[in-house]
């Protein structure tokens, strides 16, 4: 790894990070990984309140559906938000995002694991499971807390 690649946390370093990218096959992981859990849960969030790709009600599991003290349309609409946010979140700190969508996939799994017939989209969902959480790990990397500047000492 070169010494004056730009830190991709640093203002302006778009072109440090793309150069970044192509010459370290981690950083490009990290990076691919990124991008993919920003755009796809805001575009499925964002789908909770069109239903263009899917009725996604018919995913919710009956037992889920009696507890709610609302409509299941309401609730994926609830999961619509906070799909939009998990994304956001992978975006701007990818190193707390990811945990979040990781979570967020495991109580996928768990629905979809007690509602028979969706044992194929488990399955998907569980390496998706797996996607966010090697993103969390390479996100502590490549995603670090900025440092504050020591004190200045007389």
């Amino acid at each position: 790894m070169a010494a004056n690649v730009a830190s991709p946390t640093t203002p302006g370093a778009n072109a440090g990070a793309q150069h970044h990218a192509r010459t370290d096959p981690a950083y490009g992981a990290f990076a691919l990984l990124r991008i993919g859990f920003t755009v796809l849960p805001i575009v499925f969030g964002l789908d909770k309140f069109t239903n263009v790709l899917t009725n996604w009600e018919a995913y919710l599991a009956p037992w889920i559906v009696n507890l709610l003290p609302f409509t299941a349309h309401t609730a994926m609409m609830i999961v619509g938000v906070i799909e939009i946010v998990a994304g956001v979140l992978v975006a701007l700190k990818p190193r707390y995002g990811a945990y979040v969508v990781a979570l967020w996939l495991a109580g996928i799994l768990l629905n979809l694991l007690t509602y028979t017939g969706f044992y194929d989209i488990a399955l998907r969902d569980f390496g998706l499971l797996l996607a966010a959480l090697t993103l969390g790990q390479l996100a502590s990397v490549y995603d670090r807390p900025r440092q504050r500047p020591a004190p200045a000492t007389h």
